[in-house]
């Protein structure tokens, strides 16, 4: 996990000892967990109360709010790239479609305030767009040509259509996260020929 600012920018990174991992991992879960319910202007205080670790913990890892922020959605576009392979080994090509798209809409639920942050002109932030691309187009391709495979989607339908019909539908029902989930389980039905 790149921290983008953990101290350690001279090139090779040692391993990070199994508690300092644990503590990271927590901090990272708690931030994402109180980012979803508070924003991005959470008090970093509530983060390292909920992760249990000092602030101290917090900042030596993220010297900056922004780092933070970034690192946090970095793990979550991560999260969300490798569930497209997990569901592609355990469900039929289109259910694994229609599940990852869920997946995906549940991502934005992450991303309150964060529209705002991201064109802040924050130089943490300035290589999310480029990691957004290269993990999250590659997974929805790949799981679109398995569909697509079997003959039960439309064969016309390309990775970036989905993924901005899938962001905008999502970001529009940003007060209701259930009728975000209906309507992009509407979207999956309606690839279906």
């Amino acid at each position: 996990m790149e921290t983008g600012s953990d101290g350690d920018a001279k090139g090779a990174t040692k391993p990070m000892r199994a508690d300092a991992q644990r503590s990271l991992d927590a901090l990272l879960q708690a931030a994402k967990d109180v980012f979803t319910v508070e924003g991005v202007d959470a008090p970093i205080r509530t983060i390292a109360n909920k992760a249990g670790v000092g602030l101290g913990t917090v900042y030596r890892h993220f010297p900056q709010r922004s780092d933070l922020i970034a690192a946090v959605f970095r793990r979550e576009i991560d999260d969300c790239a490798d569930a497209a392979i997990d569901l592609a080994q355990r469900h039929e090509p289109f259910e694994a479609l229609r599940l990852w798209m869920q997946r995906f809409s549940a991502f934005f639920a992450t991303k309150r305030g964060l529209a705002g942050a991201l064109h802040s002109g924050e130089p943490a932030y300035s290589a999310l767009p480029g990691h957004f691309e290269a993990r999250l187009r590659p997974a929805l391709q790949e799981l679109l040509a398995s569909a697509s495979a079997t003959g039960r989607i439309r064969s016309d339908i390309a990775a970036d259509e989905l993924l901005g019909a899938i962001a905008r539908l999502s970001m529009s029902e940003n007060d209701d996260p259930a009728q975000a989930q209906r309507m992009v389980a509407l979207l999956a039905d309606g690839l279906l020929l």
